[in-house]
């Protein structure tokens, strides 16, 4: 059996899938994710954490 046959056999007539995340967009597609509220949330909670580290090795003696 052929490398071609044997992918082939059960794939639908029409295997090709749209891309759910089409390359090459424009500058507001750029813009539009920059300023993610995820991105925000990952630096707040780092902020936090930095600013424990700090109190916590300014109040030990």
């Amino acid at each position: 059996m052929a490398d071609d046959d044997f992918y082939t056999r059960d794939r639908p007539e029409n295997p090709g899938l749209p891309e759910d995340r089409p390359r090459g967009g424009g500058p507001e597609d750029a813009s539009a994710r920059s300023g993610t509220r995820r991105g925000k949330q990952v630096w707040v909670i780092i902020g936090l954490v930095a600013l424990l580290i700090i109190l916590l090795a300014l109040l030990m003696p």
